[in-house]
């Protein structure tokens, strides 16, 4: 009897536990099965990666960032580069120091200001610094001056050094703090001396990055025209010298050069010449004068017959 009620109370345990199995299977496949509601929706978390939003969000960024690609991180845009501009214009006028009369008036006009400067009669050259976002209406003033003959524009991007110098920058400030809080932390006279003598080098090294920074912003904010500026009569007198003729000139403008420098050195020597070649040729002509007559007296004292040995 005994026995019996044991393998009944088994049996119902095994009943129990597998009833128990069969109602978690069937409710696990129910919620997979049933539509979730607004509220279900908003409890479950978004199962992208930690830094994406919500798929409601992600639509209209995606439509909006579709025309361009976002521009890497840590990487300056396209608004934000830094340009180094500088231009060159030659020019051909009748009367060459009223263009750079109005060369002057149109630099000031802009903000800016002449720096090295070559004026002559018929040719005249000149630097003109103006802000950089002024440069290309600067340009069309100055090309209206005579007629233009050349004009370049060159920009060279120096964005990478300007970040580079900016985060050396930082990098050698923070340096120089921790010196200084080690130095007011110094007691000896060997520690205070070692600490300064860092503290110097940290210093005079953070001047110079400070120093090119400025070097760079400068270049950046202000762009350099070189301007060259010819007569016209000047400018179709070197048109015209092209081929065999202008060759041939160029020759013959050489050979006059060439002249010219051989009898400047000349005209340098003679001075030297008469105050040292003239004694000098006076005193070699003496001394051959003087050996003239010894050579014949020795050969005929020569010629002469010995003397017959003594007995």
């Amino acid at each position: 009897m005994r026995k019996r009620m044991r393998w009944v109370a088994a049996a119902g345990i095994v009943l129990a536990l597998a009833g128990c199995s069969a109602n978690d299977s069937g409710g696990s496949s129910e919620s997979a099965g049933m539509p979730m509601s607004a509220d279900t929706k908003q409890a479950v978390p978004n199962q992208g990666g930690p830094n994406q939003g919500p798929a409601n969000k992600e639509a209209p960024d995606s439509k909006a960032g579709s025309g361009k690609a976002p521009a890497p991180a840590g990487q300056p845009g396209i608004t934000d580069r830094k340009l180094v501009r500088t231009a060159s214009l030659e020019l051909t006028a009748p009367n060459v120091a009223d263009v750079i009369s109005q060369v002057r008036v149109i630099t000031q006009g802009a903000a800016g200001y002449t720096g090295q400067e070559s004026t002559q009669e018929k040719r005249a050259s000149v630097n003109v610094i103006v802000p950089a976002e002024r440069l290309d209406g600067v340009l069309d003033q100055l090309g209206r001056l005579g007629k233009q003959v050349r004009r370049e524009v060159t920009a060279t991007d120096v964005t990478e050094q300007m970040v580079d110098v900016d985060s050396r920058l930082a990098t050698q400030r923070a340096s120089v703090e921790r010196i200084r809080a080690l130095l007011a932390r110094a007691t000896s006279v060997s520690e205070i001396a070692s600490v300064e003598s860092e503290l110097t080098s940290r210093e005079a090294e953070l001047e110079s990055l400070q120093k090119r920074r400025e070097s760079l912003a400068g270049s950046v904010a202000m762009s350099t025209i070189s301007l060259q500026v010819k007569a016209e009569t000047v400018a179709a007198a070197e048109q015209s010298r092209s081929g065999f003729l202008g060759g041939l000139a160029d020759g013959w403008d050489a050979f006059l050069a060439f002249g010219g420098g051989l009898l400047t050195v000349l005209g340098a020597m003679a001075p030297f010449l008469l105050v040292f070649g003239v004694p000098a040729a006076a005193l070699v002509w003496w001394l051959r004068k003087r050996r003239r007559p010894a050579e014949p007296a020795m050969a005929t004292a020569s010629d002469l017959p010995s003397a017959p040995p003594l007995d």
